[in-house]
């Protein structure tokens, strides 16, 4: 550090206030300020006392002001407000040493000389530290919250001044991440910046546009020095190029050329000390204050106790009240000018403060009254809007119209009331009641079309139930290839057509285009719901539906006629028919297929039951618990689920094969004697019908019987068919 940029630092503005002048001229000349012209900075620190404020100012400027010693007693240290020059930071930087706040050295009540201080560095500088510890952050007895308090009030004085930069230093950093340290400190910032009486012109300025602010937060010096230490180095780094390219260092603004430094800052305190009193009023104004305040409070006493007014606060609970705006304004205007008879020589500018006053007060006391006039209008109106609103859509007008009629008609009606109500010398108006007025009346509006159309919804809704589940269920039980292709476009027919049936509807009501397409939307989100609820209502019936298209396919024949085994069938080839045709329904069956995109569940199927080879023994096609190609949504029957389900179809199944198989061997071994039987039979029924035809010379061997064979045939058939179908079957097929 070069030794020549040190100088030592000195009390420019003693514990009493007094500012030296001889030493600030003397300071200025020894840093050869005046060369400086306008490239020089101003930093300033407050904080409580004892806080390390001077700990932190040498390190980081490399400054020699006195620190405290922790060892012994921790009494105020800094007195008054120091100055030095930075060593080591360009351009040149000033920096100055205020007083600890809340020291007990001042008492609790004197805090004169802080605000004095305070507005004394927000006038000069381009940088204020504060100093604070970070335990006081959210804290609402924190110490640092006073001391915010007082910067933004004196710094009322300033608002025409520059823009100042406010750099927080959070000292003795605990483990809280540094996000919710800088969180919690926007906080308590902003929430003082609101809360304090800001300048007119400037009661809606936002913080940063008097202030920059910045935040940073340090190790505690006395336990983690090392950290400390190199905290600062850095700061101090961040200090140098962000003061040189005016970042830290505010807009520059206003910036009192170098030479005028000195005299700019004797100036500067001497007006702050001077307006110590200045809040003070003179005799004149004090006299004015004192007597016009006791005319004005005597004109509201008799306005309270006042008999006319009195009744008509009790009138306007049994509204309405005639001429209740008129009489009211009469009586406001009777005191007021009592009041100006009375204060008319006193100062003109308390005088009209105080009658501003006064009428504020008069008009704070009789606004409920006002108010309640109000609500009984908002009520009465609303009640004959809803009655003659009702008419309207119960008789044919289009309820669109009916609801624009109503509301204009009832809305012109409300504002004559309230005409009639209101106080000449009160510049209100009944625009929120006006507005909860068209609020409600909209709000009734919106709440009978919503009625309406949902009953149009529901009738719709129920109407596609209608014609959906029957028909949907009808193709799944007979399904096939198509069957969702079907589906699909059976829906949408149906969709289509109550689509345009509920569009003529709610013509009437005007919908936006976006609350109709919402409502179509609706209306194809309930007809899909309907069939995915008929899917799975069929799906959990699956395993009875694959028993009887087997039993249907297996048992029966093409003509649906129930099969007659007679071992001649090809009882395998039938069995996998109605396999093939049983697990068509099961593939059909495993998914929703609304969307109309490709799957693999049938092929996957096929794989697993059918075409049973080497591969699906190495890798099962079923195990999963989902199909690749299908969502979970969509999904009726899963993989695994259709390994369960075909185990209990195929064991169903089986003694129905069985029997079948056992029917045609039985057949098969009693065939040859049977047959040997029967034809035994036949030739002795022959020659015995011939032997008949010989002896009578007739050719007639009965009613209705052409020849013996016939006869014989017949009568076999009746005696074989109180024996066994079976046989029955296998004697005909010989007789032909």
């Amino acid at each position: 550090m070069n030794q020549a940029e040190e100088f030592c630092p000195f009390q420019l503005i003693d514990e009493k206030g007094v500012l030296d002048d001889a030493r600030i001229e003397t300071f200025a000349k020894d840093v050869k300020l005046a060369e400086c012209g306008l490239s020089y900075f101003t930093v300033s620190i407050m904080g409580p006392q004892s806080s390390g404020k001077s700990t932190l100012l040498n390190h980081l400027f490399g400054t020699k002001f006195r620190e405290m010693n922790a060892l012994e007693d921790r009494c105020q240290t800094t007195k008054g407000i120091w100055l030095a020059k930075c060593a080591g930071i360009e351009p040149c930087t000033l920096v100055m040493d205020l007083e600890g706040t809340d020291g007990r050295e001042r008492g609790m009540d004197d805090t004169a000389f802080e605000k004095q201080a305070a507005l004394f560095a927000l006038a000069i500088s381009d940088i204020i530290l504060i100093n604070m510890w970070c335990h006081d952050i959210g804290r609402e007895q924190a110490a640092n919250k006073p001391l915010l308090r007082t910067v933004f009030e004196v710094m009322g004085k300033l608002f025409s001044f520059r823009k100042t930069t406010l750099l927080f230093v959070v000292r003795d950093k605990t483990k809280s991440p540094m996000k919710v340290l800088e969180n919690n400190l926007w906080k308590d910032i902003s929430q003082i910046w609101d809360s304090f009486d800001k300048p007119d012109g400037h009661k809606e300025t936002p913080l940063d546009e008097i202030f920059n602010v910045k935040i940073v937060a340090l190790s505690s010096y006395e336990e983690k020095e090392e950290q400390f230490t190199e905290q600062v180095a850095n700061l101090r780094q961040q200090f140098f190029n962000s003061v040189a390219l005016r970042g830290f260092a505010g807009d520059g603004r206003e910036v009192v050329p170098a030479s005028g430094f000195s005299f700019s800052a004797q100036e500067i305190w001497k007006v702050i000390r001077e307006n110590k009193d200045l809040n003070l009023p003179a005799h004149k104004v004090m006299v004015a204050t004192v007597r016009c305040e006791e005319i004005a409070n005597e004109k509201l006493n008799l306005l309270v106790a006042n008999e006319d007014r009195c009744q008509l606060e009790k009138d306007e609970h049994s509204y309405p009240v005639p001429d209740f705006g008129k009489k009211l304004s009469l009586i406001l205007e009777t005191y007021l000018s009592e009041y100006d008879v009375e204060a008319k020589y006193f100062d003109e500018g308390v005088r009209t403060e105080r009658r501003k006053q006064l009428k504020d007060k008069m008009l704070q006391l009789v606004e409920p009254a006002y108010q309640r006039m109000l609500e009984h209008i908002h009520s009465q109106t609303l009640d004959r809007f809803k009655e003659a609103f009702q008419e309207k859509i119960n008789g044919s007008e289009e309820f669109f119209v009916s609801a624009h009629d109503s509301i204009k008609s009832s809305m012109t009606q409300f504002d004559e009331l309230c005409a009639d109500v209101m106080v000449k010398q009160a510049n209100w108006n009944s625009s929120k009641q006006r507005d909860k007025l068209q609020h409600d009346m909209d709000s009734h509006v919106a709440a009978i079309c919503s009625s309406k159309v949902s009953e149009i919804r529901t009738l719709h809704e129920a109407k596609l139930e209608a014609v959906l589940t029957g028909h949907v269920e009808m193709l799944l039980v007979r399904a096939g290839d198509g069957t969702w292709q079907e589906i699909r476009e059976y829906s949408e027919r149906q969709m289509q057509s109550a689509i345009s049936e509920i569009s003529s509807a709610v013509s009437g009501f005007r919908m936006d285009e976006h609350t109709y397409n919402e409502m179509v939307l609706q209306l194809k989100d309930y007809a899909r719901g309907v069939i995915q609820a008929k899917a799975r209502q069929e799906a959990a019936r699956v395993l009875t539906r694959m028993n009887d298209r087997f039993e249907r396919f297996f048992s029966h024949d093409s003509d649906s006629k129930l099969r007659v085994w007679s071992g001649k069938e090809d009882v395998q080839g039938i069995k996998e028919n109605a396999f093939s045709a049983s697990l068509k329904l099961l593939s059909i069956m495993a998914a929703i297929r609304l969307d109309d995109k490709a799957d693999d569940i049938e092929k996957s199927l096929f794989l697993a039951f059918v075409a049973k080879d080497e591969s699906t023994k190495k890798c099962d096609p079923l195990a999963s618990d989902i199909w690749e190609e299908v969502p979970s949504s969509e999904t009726l029957i899963t993989p695994i689920q259709c390994k369960d389900i075909w185990k209990q179809f195929t064991e169903n199944s089986e003694p129905i094969v069985k029997r079948a198989q056992e029917a045609c061997r039985g057949v098969d071994m009693n065939w040859s004697s049977f047959a040997s039987g029967v034809a035994a039979g036949a030739a002795m029924g022959v020659a015995g019908a011939t032997a008949i035809i010989g002896a009578t010379g007739s050719t007639t061997i009965g009613a209705g019987y052409s020849s013996a064979a016939e006869a014989f045939t017949r009568f076999a058939g009746q005696v074989i068919t109180e024996a066994s179908p079976l046989l029955l079957s296998h004697l005909k097929h010989l007789s032909k």
